[in-house]
């Protein structure tokens, strides 16, 4: 019931915007899946389950202060955002924290010190690299950058068998 809670939550967040409503979920579905097929532990997979729903919180008042969500302005803007958000779900301070590390961090691809940072990145790559509509050779260069769970990368590979050489999907 907790993710569900936040899920709701941050559809409400969100105000509804159909891209970042879905583009978390996507990000929830493909971190909930690399998750399982990697075997993490319980706690563990709370943690990257919870920072996959509220990883792009941030968005929403990057675009209204600078104009523009990149990745590195999340992660400056998110801290705080996150201590309101997740206050009212009663955490233990090590989830907190984590997660709140995991989104401040999650567009940086050195030092990654953990299973759920790893495949937050990955995830949430998978999803960008299709609504950005990635080329092979982008999404090549992330896998050899950054992909290092099997389940990651198979999914990346199924998720290229579907698309152009130039990003576009496959009819």
């Amino acid at each position: 019931m907790e993710i569900a809670g936040m899920i709701r939550d941050m559809i409400a967040f969100y105000k509804g915007n159909p891209h970042d409503v879905n583009h978390f979920l996507k990000v929830y579905a493909y971190a909930r899946t690399i998750g399982g097929l990697s075997g993490l532990d319980a706690e563990t997979q709370r943690i990257l389950e919870i920072a996959s729903v509220v990883h792009d919180i941030a968005c929403p008042l990057c675009r209204e202060k600078y104009g523009r969500a990149d990745g590195y302005l999340q992660e400056k803007e998110s801290e705080g955002l996150l201590r309101r958000f997740l206050s009212r779900y009663g955490l233990p301070d090590s989830v907190l924290e984590r997660v709140i590390f995991l989104v401040c961090h999650h567009h940086t691809v050195t030092g990654v010190d953990g299973m759920d940072w790893r495949i937050l990145l990955e995830a949430d790559f998978l999803v960008n690299a299709e609504e950005n509509r990635m080329s092979q050779a982008q999404m090549d260069s992330a896998k050899e950058a950054f992909f290092r769970t099997d389940a990651g990368i198979e999914l990346l590979a199924l998720m290229a068998t579907g698309m152009n050489k130039d990003g576009s999907v496959r009819k």
